[in-house]
């Protein structure tokens, strides 16, 4: 008995002493931090001091400081940035989708900065402007030579103000002048939604903005109030995301009440949180397909990764981006702000998505990607397998689709957009967008367009052939070689001549979006896309295949896509 209360009275005085000098060591942490961070604020202010003083060209003491802050950040991950006051309103739009301008896309050709799409009833449609007209002046001032970004902080202002822009129009001789007034601008989250046949609706959401899950409960009440709806696409391709707040309440959309989507987890307490869906769903019964790519991220994950795990939609299309870090903004002096990186978010099944392991740098110095070793299996609701560590992969998985060299061309070279320039000034009007097509008359008058422009490209086994060239020539075997060098440059340009030719339903799809877009903007242009969307066809079948969409949600559908044998499981 003595020697067991000897026992427990030195594990008391064990505890105690651990209990005691637990606040002492963690003051020393503390202590040792906080000295280090004035060691080095010191540093740099003394050395921003010297330089501005010292050195011999003089410098831009704005300029350096964010030249510095913006190294800084780097080394930690890209979301984690600097936001100066000049670009305050740039991340309020992303939050928001407002702002104060004339509501316009614009681009560089040349010297020259031109509106490449004026959004539908906005203060640049309604004066006039259409796209390929070329920016001359502004306010008396000329454009010529300026950035884009020079141009879009003229054209962004304070609603109700005015501003003059003088363009040159193809057809028209003389500058035209017009008088704007610079007035709100609410970009719609959800530019189209509508029946793609057989009861099957469609909804395309571009952002999560603030107004986001509002607008998808809104068109989602429509075409179930307007139709027999079977089955719904939800369409998240090239959607980087946005609130993660929209993405819950679009989750609830289709998700009964109290439901887990995201959880949080960072540095600090208060960034621990689990948010549940907060209301009752709209239908929580409706067939449901998300559609995603490499393009999709961080919201539009949140919300294809929480239907997955919940076992509530199917998924097509190809593997999504891959960021699970969550960031918020901070206010900081002089009207400036800082976007943190504060936690990673983890879905229903209790995976985090992140791809790139910003934390550990390579030899290189740059992240990699999580390898497959630390890949972990993890259990949908009904106990699907899914993995973490390299964003969402597809229930029903589809081909990366590869822009031929010429088509890339044809767009960067901006011949597309001027040949839609050239046909909207012959044409008044076309036919509704989604019937709209070019008869091979256009498609002849687009060639010859493409010839009198000037149209030129090189391949890359023409860019591969001016490699071995080099290295001929250096190596002293370039007249060896030569005659061969020449057959084989001759064989590819006479390829060449047919590219437009064997590409041609490429092209014409793109001819047709942008000469659609000319007269029905943006709407338009998605509606314009859906009848040759062979991706959007795959979501549709899983949708009209009952028995295919079933075992897809119970787990007994063979996936073609599959992702390294995990070297752990997580239930």
């Amino acid at each position: 008995m003595k020697h067991r209360n000897f026992l427990l009275l030195r594990a008391l005085v064990i505890v105690s002493i651990f209990l005691a000098f637990t606040p002492i060591a963690k003051l020393k942490a503390q202590t040792s931090s906080d000295f280090e961070i004035s060691k080095n604020l010191e540093i740099l202010t003394s050395l921003y001091k010297e330089l501005n003083t010292n050195y011999v060209d003089g410098s831009n003491p704005s300029e350096l400081m964010k030249t510095g802050i913006d190294a800084m950040l780097n080394k930690l991950d890209p979301y984690t940035v600097f936001i100066p006051e000049s670009e305050i309103e740039d991340y309020r739009f992303m939050t928001t989708g407002e702002y104060g301008g004339i509501g316009s896309l614009i681009h560089k050709q040349g010297d020259f900065i031109i509106i490449s799409e004026p959004y539908e009833n906005s203060p640049a449609q309604k004066a006039g402007l259409k796209a390929g007209d070329k920016i001359l002046k502004i306010n008396d001032k000329n454009a010529t030579g300026k950035s884009v970004d020079d141009v879009s902080a003229i054209l962004k202002g304070q609603p109700g103000t005015n501003f003059k822009l003088v363009i040159e129009r193809d057809g028209v001789t003389n500058p035209m002048i017009f008088d704007i007034m610079r007035e709100k601008i609410s970009i719609d989250p959800v530019p189209y939604f509508g029946m793609i046949g057989n009861g099957i609706g469609y909804i395309k959401l571009n952002s999560f903005t603030q107004t986001a899950s509002a607008e998808v409960k809104k068109a989602l009440l429509d075409l179930k109030a307007k139709n027999t709806l079977s089955g719904l696409v939800l369409d998240l391709r090239d959607n980087g995301g946005g609130l993660l707040t929209e993405a819950v309440n679009i989750v609830n959309l289709f998700v009964k009440k109290n439901e887990l989507v995201v959880s949080t987890k960072g540095k600090q307490k208060d960034k621990n949180h689990s948010y549940l869906t907060p209301m009752e769903p709209v239908d929580a019964d409706l067939p449901l397909v998300v559609l995603v790519n490499e393009m999709s991220a961080s919201a539009s994950e949140i919300v294809a990764g929480a239907l997955q795990d919940l076992d509530r939609a199917a998924i097509v299309g190809r593997r999504t981006y891959g960021k699970g870090l969550v960031q918020n903004v901070f206010p900081l002096s002089y009207n400036t702000q800082v976007k943190i990186t504060v936690a990673k978010y983890y879905i229903p099944s209790g995976r985090c998505i992140q791809e790139i392991d910003y934390a550990h740098k390579n030899s290189s110095g740059n992240p990699d990607q999580i390898p497959d070793s630390l890949i972990t299996a993890y259990k949908t609701m009904h106990g699907r397998t899914v993995y973490d560590g390299k964003g969402i992969a597809p229930d029903v998985a589809t081909d990366t689709t590869k822009l031929s060299t010429v088509s890339y061309n044809l767009i960067t070279k901006y011949i597309i957009f001027d040949y839609a320039t050239k046909y909207a000034e012959a044409h008044p009007s076309i036919d509704a967008a989604g019937t709209f097509k070019i008869n091979d008359a256009d498609y002849s008058d687009f060639v010859a367009f493409t010839e009198k422009k000037g149209f030129e490209f090189k391949t890359v086994a023409e860019k591969e052939l001016e490699t071995v060239k080099k290295a001929a020539v250096y190596e002293n075997c370039w007249e060896a070689i030569k005659p061969q060098y020449d057959l084989m440059l001759s064989g590819i340009a006479e390829h060449r001549k047919k590219d437009l030719i064997d590409n041609r339903p490429e092209i014409t799809e793109m001819l047709q979006q942008e000469i659609v877009s000319r007269y029905y903007y943006q709407r338009g242009r998605i509606e314009s896309t859906l009848s040759d969307d062979t991706e959007l066809k795959n979501a549709v079948d899983v949708l009209l295949n009952s028995t295919k969409y079933a075992s897809i949600l119970d787990g007994t559908f063979i996936k073609a896509d599959k992702q390294p044998k995990p070297s752990k499981s997580q239930n």
